[in-house]
């Protein structure tokens, strides 16, 4: 799909705090079932992505792996994000899943891995990332779900501060307050789940309808330029064709203040999946 590599010209990287880069579009492979995993990622790489975002616990790493080796894409053009999960935590068990990730990716390196959860021995997975970090497995490190307490904890603990912390960010729980705290301590937001699975309507919104009217636009895409124009990297999952063209098809406009200020109101402050304040929570993500 020529037009689509064409269009991928204009995308834009987030510099960060180590001057590697993100894209600012990452393709999400949660909840995908492995059985489709290959052919999925294969669709997205056809289409233009150029970074895949999954994780050790969405069980299909080896099927990315598959996908890569067979789209006859070099591994350097392909930026690779996992997530190491809670069950993984601490140095040791780190390190070793993190083996067990290079060998289903079938690489030896990763452009950025990260804490899944701010649950378990977090400080020990933070160690061995930056020994992996220091030998050239990991190109980039961070965490992800951590509040900026935590983040703010865990960076003055460490000699290298994370590269990034992916966060749940869309128009219900537009995380202004955690920005600034990453944008202090130069870690890099990245969302995740900017749609919002769709719930309460989001994609019916009147302010987003609106807006989306005036660029000629939907509402999915204007979702994701929002992200974009307040300079935050995403990463989205659609297993359809259309909807992953129309995912990256962002970069012919771009949103004014206003418009951000009227999307401000759709803000509920908090996340309708998880409140990491919750006890359960915790309960949760340790026995999984």
């Amino acid at each position: 799909n020529e037009s689509a590599h064409m269009g991928w010209n204009f995308m834009k990287f987030k510099k960060l705090n180590n001057n590697e880069k993100l894209p600012f579009i990452s393709y999400g492979v949660y909840e995908i079932d492995s059985k489709e995993t290959k052919n999925a990622v294969l669709n997205a790489l056809e289409r233009g992505y150029t970074a895949i975002d999954g994780a050790q616990v969405y069980y299909n790493e080896k099927e990315v792996g598959e996908a890569i080796k067979e789209s006859g894409i070099p591994r350097e053009d392909i930026y690779l994000t996992s997530k190491n999960w809670v069950s993984n935590s601490g140095y040791d068990k780190t390190i070793k899943a993190v083996n067990k990730t290079l060998e289903d990716l079938q690489t030896d390196y990763l452009d950025l891995l990260l804490i899944h959860q701010p649950f378990g021995d977090y400080y020990g997975s933070y160690r061995a990332l930056q020994d992996l970090q220091k030998d050239g497995t990991l190109l980039s490190i961070g965490v992800s779900n951590f509040d900026s307490a935590r983040l703010v904890d865990l960076t003055m603990n460490f000699d290298i501060v994370p590269q990034v912390n992916q966060v749940e960010t869309t128009p219900y729980f537009q995380q202004y307050e955690a920005n600034e705290i990453m944008n202090k301590w130069g870690v890099a937001h990245q969302s995740w789940g900017p749609l919002s699975e769709g719930l309460d309507n989001l994609f019916e919104n009147p302010i987003l309808l609106e807006i989306a009217e005036k660029y000629d636009k939907s509402t999915v895409q204007i979702i994701l330029r929002w992200l974009i124009d307040r300079d935050i990297p995403f990463s989205c999952r659609s297993i359809k064709t259309e909807r992953m063209e129309e995912n990256i098809d962002i970069f012919d406009f771009k949103l004014n203040k206003s418009d951000i200020e009227k999307i401000k109101e759709l803000d509920k402050g908090k996340s309708p999946f998880n409140d990491y304040d919750d006890p359960e929570t915790a309960e949760d993500f340790n026995s999984e």
